[in-house]
């Protein structure tokens, strides 16, 4: 069983936290729960206008910064003006979008779920205090993930299947960075978490209007409210759980419930497919583990 009735109200004065995403939806309630428990918090986001609009609604140390994490020249600019951050959420993300590519190349979800968070954390890592929380989904149960075939040139583009794959890398990278933090002895902690079935905004850019009036009226009905949803980032982030845990609910299928340590598919243990996806975001970034 979780940790019943837990709230995440443990004290967080001095210290610093970015979340990326952080406007709306999940990473919006991460951030004002930090901020109310004394955290200073960084919101991550795309529209600053947006992020300031919302900032004005917190209470707390709350500052707002440009990061758009699918483009990686403004990932290269917030790590480099950002300073030292204790704990990088890493929450910013989107779900069965329509097939584009990005400023860089690379395929939308697998550049603002994964490759943009894996340069993000590398670029900010020798400033990084304490820990860096990576948001994964339980659909990443479904995922196969071709390393040779990561921007879907080759394969057909399905929406749902493609964000299924950006969340299992989600768990490979949280595993492979903890196995490099471990290696040269860094105290910084390597962790994820996944939400259950929350209502949020994200499912409503499928670009299919039917699959987004379901998603969205299926977490209403069966999910979990945001700020009960949000319980398993804010555990993950400020809990003293071991490096390479998995946070997620701990009711039927984790759809809802009060945050624990859950499991993670084979796949997402496979140390060889790990590394192999270590690699190829470094090809693809030009960002490399900096310890």
């Amino acid at each position: 069983m979780g940790s019943e009735g837990w709230r995440a109200d443990l004290p967080q004065h001095g210290r610093r936290f970015v979340v990326t995403g952080a406007s709306s939806g999940l990473g919006l309630e991460t951030a004002r729960v930090l901020a109310a428990n004394g955290a200073e918090v960084v919101l991550a986001v795309r529209n600053v206008e947006k992020g300031e609009a919302v900032a004005a609604t917190l209470t707390g140390s709350v500052d707002v910064r440009r990061l758009d994490v699918a483009d990686l020249s403004s990932v290269r600019e917030f790590a480099a003006e950002i300073g030292p951050v204790d704990v990088l959420v890493n929450n910013a993300g989107v779900l069965a979008v329509p097939f584009a590519l990005t400023a860089d190349g690379f395929e939308t979800q697998l550049a603002t779920n994964h490759l943009g968070h894996f340069a993000l954390t590398n670029l900010m890592l020798p400033q990084l205090r304490d820990r860096v929380v990576a948001i994964s989904s339980d659909s990443h149960r479904l995922a196969k993930l071709d390393l040779t075939d990561l921007n879907w040139e080759r394969r057909p583009y399905k929406g749902f299947t493609v964000y299924t794959t950006t969340k299992l890398a989600n768990l490979l990278f949280t595993a492979e960075l903890q196995r490099r933090l471990t290696a040269v002895g860094s105290p910084v902690r390597s962790v994820a978490a996944h939400p259950g079935s929350t209502a949020t905004s994200i499912t409503g850019n499928t670009g299919n209007a039917f699959k987004t009036w379901v998603g969205s009226w299926g977490h209403k009905i069966a999910g979990m409210s945001v700020e009960k949803g949000a319980l398993s980032s804010l555990y993950a982030a400020t809990m003293d759980i071991p490096g390479n845990s998995f946070i997620g609910p701990d009711g039927f299928k984790e759809m809802s419930g009060w945050p624990t340590g859950v499991a993670r598919s084979r796949a997402a243990v496979d140390p060889d497919l790990a590394k192999g996806l270590w690699e190829r975001s470094e090809e693809m970034t030009g960002v490399t583990f900096p310890l």
